[in-house]
């Protein structure tokens, strides 16, 4: 071993310090600095040679290989140096625009991305937008006020929109919106781009003007957002849709967007469409007017021929567009299609606001459905009911008519003051069903809005004094003197004569006039409207027992002023409405039965039924006393203060009235078929104070029997024209027209009744009538009080000829006088069937019956 020091073995990563030459490659030169482990290993003989020729150390590895510091990293860099010049060459290529032709590498890539964007952007979309609630405008309808026949009266409500289910509408008519809009509609998407490049291509062309969107987005556009042309919104159609589409059946959304469209002059949806533009329903609507309908949804405003004549060229050039797609679509027969002209709309259908009488009526009725909870208030506000009245066309019409004829076309308003104060109600119901038919409240809703037949602040007079005497029959009620009150039973009737038997302040009614008719029957009593007779009949019967008939028969309990009148009561101090004063009068037609008057017939809401309350028929007053009332009110028209109302050319019964002051005028009457009563009022239109009607039309005073009773009259005979004329069948209380003798004088002298053993006491403690009374001889066999089964003899009989009828009770008469007495004779036993013994007079000359003194016509 040599004494000289040996090399020692260089460390991993150790590199030569040594300078060197400066002629040597860089790449050499750097090669001496790269890492050992950074240089590619080898198998062949790189180290020996190395270090054979002297250029370099040469280390050996553990493994036999070694690495050379210069040939390995040599072929490094020549692929550097190779890769550098290909792209150099390939820049000297792209020069000029081929610099911005992007690679297929940049394209690939930029697909990609947008991809992820439009894939990502439609599920953050479809997450983050929800199906919002229906905007206002769209959930708005009408609700539409209906006449007994179907035909229209008013739509009230901002929007004039009615509802209906698909079913309701015409096939024709769903076909002619498809053909218009959407042919593909039950087979598409809810959002088809083939869809929208057809519309903008159909536009271009000239084959007309069709959406871009679907009927889904439109439906979705018009139901839950609003028109406004936004990015905003478009977004959130398109995310609506395709949710609405995935909820909702192809029908419901079909549906609802023929529900929401507007069509023009108004009208949103296809049903209010069609009362506007040809006064039909939906469903009634044909291929050539269902095409014009869709036509009109592009542009409403400008597609309306009527309005713009000058656009009706290009009108039906869509119309024609419309009727093809229809055949193109096999919804259309072609020869159908061949056949087909085309429809102008009407110029103007009649009007469904509120002038006229429209809006009393809408008014009336909406109060009656929310006073019987039938729909509440907030429920009818919203809309979308379609509500049937029991209102008929044709006598409404006929009621109208009736107060121009008789009292408007009369008034000069320019040259009389008191003429600008006149106002006119009225109210016509079937006896028998308890159905408003027609009703009048004032000139025009737009100009006098109170409703002259429901308010409750005018007296209706001596129009009551019929319920007084309904209540005595009823009750069985005597005079002061004992005497049964009959139409027969006398009274003083002289003006000013103190009321007998009233405890409270001294009263003493005027008549008209202040004339006096001293002994004076009740039947003559009614046909000259003596007001000292019915004042003390009053106080016989008992205010309160008037009132009660009077509210059974149909007055409300709540009529002003009907509560602590005392004898005033019978000369009408009470506030009652037109319409309750004709529900008392009905319910005398009907033979004292009383059914709640209504004025709907039916309510509907989208086409669902809403119950209607039960409706119960109940005896009010007997038979005999609503009867007896009856046979006493012919007399005033035949021979009385409502001579007037013989125009109607049928029997009849009624009252005339005049309030105080005559600031009111009534005439209530009825035939067997029909109730009415008419009231004329005065009121200052500035102030809204009574006014009295003296000189009114250029009269002295305006009275029930002038102006009241013809327009009654007129009235009456109009709406029951072509109607069998029918004649009163009555049954009277026992001897209803039994002669009676007079009163006694106020001297207190004995009666002059036959049967002096039926004598009484009631009312025997007035100073004034000191006579202690007796019974009439129409009491001889019983010696009873009326309202005994041995008192009931049919005493109308006598009035028809003086026959006599015996018979079972009739069945439904609950609550006839005497239904539990025995009969004698041939007497009728409790109130028996009646035959022509028991019917009122045949008719007579002009339909008329005959007076109430027995006589019959010839």
């Amino acid at each position: 071993m040599s004494d000289e020091p040996q090399p020692k073995k260089p460390r991993p990563g150790w590199a030569s310090h040594e300078p060197q030459a400066a002629d040597t490659p860089d790449d050499a030169r750097d090669d001496t600095h790269t890492d050992e482990a950074a240089l590619p290993r080898s198998d062949e003989s790189d180290a020996d040679s190395g270090g054979k020729d002297g250029t370099g150390p040469a280390t050996a590895t553990p493994g036999g290989s070694g690495t050379a510091g210069g040939s390995g990293t040599a072929g490094v860099s020549a692929k550097k140096a190779a890769r550098d010049e290909r792209r150099a060459a390939l820049r000297a290529r792209r020069t000029g625009w081929r610099r911005l032709v992007p690679t297929w590498r940049m394209v690939c890539g930029a697909f990609l991305v947008t991809a992820l964007l439009v894939v990502g952007g439609f599920l953050l979309g479809y997450a983050l937008v929800q199906i919002p609630a229906a905007n206002a405008l769209a959930t708005q309808q009408a609700n539409v006020y209906l006449y007994a026949d179907g035909s229209v009266i008013a739509r009230d409500g901002e929007v004039n929109r009615e509802n209906v289910t698909l079913s309701q509408i015409s096939e024709d008519a769903q076909h002619a919106i498809l053909a218009a809009e959407d042919r593909d509609f039950y087979t598409e998407s809810a959002v088809d781009p083939q869809a929208m490049i057809r519309g903008a291509w159909n536009t271009v062309t000239g084959k007309g003007k069709q959406s871009g969107s679907t009927i889904t987005q439109q439906y979705v556009k018009n139901y839950y957002l609003r028109q406004e042309q936004t990015v905003t919104r478009k977004v959130k159609e398109f995310f609506i849709a395709i949710k609405l589409d995935r909820n909702q059946s192809k029908d419901e959304i079909l549906e609802g967007y023929l529900n929401t469209s507007f069509f023009g002059r108004g009208a949103y949806g296809i049903q209010a469409a069609a009362h506007a533009y040809y006064d039909m329903d939906a469903s009634e609507l044909d291929a050539g007017r269902a095409a014009y309908l869709a036509a009109l949804v592009n542009a409403p405003s400008q597609y309306d021929v009527v309005a713009h004549p000058e656009n009706r060229a290009f009108v039906e050039n869509r119309w024609n567009y419309v009727l093809d797609g229809m055949v193109d679509e096999g919804w259309l027969d072609p020869a159908e299609r061949a056949r087909l002209t085309f429809p102008v709309p009407k110029r103007t259908t009649h009007s469904t606001g509120m002038s006229g009488q429209r809006g009393y009526i809408v008014n009336i009725v909406k109060q009656h459905l929310t006073a019987n909870e039938i729909v509440d208030e907030a429920a009818l506000d919203a809309g979308g009911y379609r509500i049937t009245t029991t209102l008929e066309k044709d006598k409404q019409d006929a009621f109208v008519e009736s107060v121009n004829d008789n009292l408007m076309d009369r008034l000069d308003k320019d040259n009389r003051k008191v003429d600008t104060y006149v106002r006119a109600g009225g109210a016509s119901i079937e006896p028998k069903t308890g159905k408003v038919v027609a009703m009048y409240n004032g000139i025009d809703y737009v100009k006098q809005y109170t409703p002259n037949a429901t308010r409750r602040d005018f007296q209706v007079g001596s129009s009551f004094k019929p319920f007084v005497f309904a209540a005595a029959v009823e009750n069985g009620s005597r005079t002061q003197d004992g005497r049964r009150i009959t139409p027969s039973t006398h009274y003083n009737g002289d003006s000013e004569r103190p009321v007998q038997g009233w405890a409270g302040p001294r009263y003493a009614p005027e008549n008209e006039d202040h004339e006096d008719y001293g002994d004076i029957t009740v039947s003559e009593a009614t046909d000259k409207s003596v007001n000292a007779v019915y004042a003390q009949m009053a106080v016989d019967v008992g205010p309160d027992k008037v009132r009660e008939t009077a509210v059974d028969l149909g007055l409300s309990p709540d009529t002003p002023d009907l509560d602590g009148a005392g004898p005033s009561i019978a000369l009408g101090v009470a506030n009652a409405s037109v319409l309750d004063m004709t529900q008392a009068y009905a319910s005398l037609a009907n033979h004292g039965k009383h059914t709640p008057y209504t004025l709907v017939e039916k309510v509907t809401q989208n086409g669902r039924d809403i119950a209607l309350p039960e409706r119960r028929t109940r005896q009010a007053v007997s038979r005999e006393a609503a009867d007896t009332t009856t046979s006493v009110l012919k007399g005033v028209v035949e021979k009385g203060t409502a001579t007037a109302a013989q125009t109607s050319g049928r029997p009849a019964a009624g009252k005339t009235g005049t309030a105080e002051e005559d600031t009111a005028a009534w005439f209530a009457g009825y035939t067997p078929d029909l109730a009415t009563v008419v009231a004329v009022m005065g009121q200052d239109p500035v102030t809204a104070g009574h006014k009295s009607l003296y000189g009114a039309m250029g009269l002295p005073r305006v009275n029930g029997g002038g102006a009241p009773a013809e327009i009654w009259g007129q009235y009456t005979r109009d709406a029951l024209a072509g109607e069998p004329v029918s004649s009163f069948s009555l049954r009277l209380q026992p001897g209803a027209h039994e002669s009676q003798p007079p009163a006694p004088d106020s001297s207190g002298g004995p009666s002059s009744s036959d049967d002096p053993s039926d004598s009484a006491t009631d009312g025997s403690d007035d100073p004034g009538e000191g006579d202690t009374g007796s019974s009439t001889p129409g009491d001889d066999s019983s010696g009873s009080d009326t309202g005994s089964g041995d008192d009931d003899t049919e005493s109308e009989g006598q009035d028809s000829g003086g026959g006599t009828s015996t018979g079972s009770p009739s069945g439904g008469q609950g609550g006839d006088t005497g239904d539990d007495g025995t009969g004698t004779g041939g007497e009728d036993t409790g109130g028996g069937a009646t035959d022509d013994s028991n019917r009122d007079e045949l008719p007579g000359p002009g339909g008329l019956s005959g007076a109430l003194d027995g006589r019959r016509w010839d």
